[in-house]
């Protein structure tokens, strides 16, 4: 596959991807939708500001609304970006409106690109597959960080997913050992933080958890719609 492979960073480099955009959240929004998405969520719409999100909730409410900043749930919204916290929430056909400190920013800034997907390590398989089964000729691999700087855990995804990629795929348990010992993980094992329960690393730690891949549809507000794609679809 003559294939060509740009490892970007943060919005700016979202704003540059071409051809199919991965934008990478690990902790936890690219994880978050994927577990949302499981739990038989009907549309999910991804905002970057708070009162995009706010707004589309009363265009489609009543609906279940999660934002973060910094880590911990936003005032006046239903939950936070957690994985773990959101396990007991009845989701099956809800309207979602999330927006996240990184990852919904980066979905909505990658306009120029073909395609835009989020990916991390629970749908990474997947993530390879529907590009291969796309027969792309560029990929931008989209690491957005956390608090303006390179996340460890981001940017390890996306060599992860480049490898694979290009046919010599990396073991996956160094990577892991490396982001439970990074500054990102520390957060969520302190216990400081109610929104971050340390149960979260497991689960967007959980390699290939998922088999389908999350497509962006722009929409209203600035935002993106989130469809549940297959592989080979």
């Amino acid at each position: 596959m003559n294939l060509i492979i740009d490892i970007l960073h943060q919005r700016q480099g979202a704003i540059r991807a071409q051809g199919i955009a991965v934008i990478i959240d690990v902790l936890r929004a690219s994880s978050t939708v994927c577990y949302l998405t499981a739990a038989g969520a009907g549309r999910i719409w991804a905002v970057a500001h708070e009162a995009s999100a706010k707004a589309l909730s009363r265009m489609h409410g009543p609906v279940v609304l999660i934002g973060e900043r910094h880590g911990r749930r936003m005032p006046g919204f239903d939950w936070g970006n957690s994985p773990s916290l959101l396990k007991g929430v009845a989701l099956a056909g809800r309207t979602v409106v999330l927006t996240t400190s990184n990852g919904t920013r980066g979905l909505a800034a990658a306009q120029s690109a073909e395609e835009i997907l989020t990916g991390g390590f629970v749908n990474a398989d997947a993530v390879v597959a529907y590009i291969r089964d796309r027969s792309a000729s560029y990929v931008s691999l989209v690491c957005m960080g956390s608090g303006g700087r390179p996340a460890l855990e981001d940017t390890l995804c996306a060599l992860y997913l480049k490898a694979a990629l290009e046919g010599r795929p990396l073991s996956f348990a160094p990577l892991r050992q490396a982001i439970l010992r990074g500054i990102g993980a520390k957060l969520f094992k302190s216990g400081d933080c109610v929104d971050m329960p340390p149960e979260d690393l497991n689960l967007c730690l959980d390699l290939n958890r998922f088999d389908f891949v999350l497509r962006a549809t722009r929409g209203p507000e600035g935002g993106v719609a989130l469809e549940r794609l297959s592989v080979g679809q």
